[in-house]
């Protein structure tokens, strides 16, 4: 398969066109950016390892019945996904309060949920991802009220799936955001499940395993995950 014309290119990923009209390439880039690219840096093998992780992630959700855009991950830092037609809201499951929650309601991050919280953004960077309902989903036409479901279904379901495997490795899932586009007349899973786009705590001492050492100065990004993949069990090399 060869590698086309840029599409898109975003904070850590590019996308690149191929010879097959309904494949694309996803290139993991060890750019590095937090509060909307206020941010920025490079950190060494950091495109290697979520390209890694990725390919786990969704080979896991596949085997548990969610479609993803996944087919293959073809090099250190490319992987083939099949092409969508993405909708531009992103899902956000929380099972303990972090980040902007804590921030919009005051609560002090660490706490833990009874049930998870579900919430829907608009992928808009020039607004910020600003925080949405079901309503302006309809009002806009992003999405139809079948696919607001399934989204909202989805995701749920992802956090059913990854939370007992990442407690099996001494790890909490904390939050993350998930991306769907449309793939014919069903939704799939798009753009990407890393420590880039969740939160993960070790389960005993709570450190940081995830974006939030970059966003907050804690250092030893990489490393931490290298960490996560290692108690995974994601091979650090072919």
């Amino acid at each position: 398969m060869k590698k086309g014309d840029l599409l898109y290119t975003g904070k850590a990923k590019s996308v690149y066109t191929t010879d097959q009209a309904d494949r694309l390439i996803l290139h993991f880039r060890n750019d590095t950016s937090a509060f909307d690219g206020a941010k920025l840096a490079k950190l060494d093998r950091k495109g290697e390892m979520n390209n890694r992780i990725n390919t786990f992630i969704m080979g896991h959700l596949e085997s548990a019945g969610i479609a993803t855009h996944f087919i293959e991950r073809i090099s250190a830092v490319d992987s083939v996904v099949k092409r969508l037609d993405m909708i531009k809201v992103e899902c956000v499951v929380r099972n303990i309060v972090a980040g902007s929650l804590s921030k919009r309601l005051g609560i002090e991050e660490g706490f833990d949920l009874d049930q998870p919280v579900f919430e829907f953004f608009l992928k808009d960077d020039a607004l910020h991802d600003p925080f949405i309902n079901d309503s302006h989903i309809r009002a806009f036409s992003w999405a139809s009220d079948a696919e607001i479901d399934a989204m909202r279904t989805l995701t749920l379901q992802v956090n059913d799936i990854l939370k007992p495997l990442f407690a099996n490795a001494g790890i909490l899932l904390v939050d993350f955001k998930l991306e769907f586009g449309r793939d014919g007349d069903q939704l799939a899973l798009g753009d990407e499940f890393t420590p880039d786009g969740c939160r993960l705590w070790d389960a005993k001492t709570r450190n940081k395993l995830d974006k939030d050492r970059f966003r907050r100065d804690l250092g030893d990004v990489v490393e931490a995950y290298e960490e996560v993949a290692r108690r995974l069990g994601v091979p650090l090399q072919d």
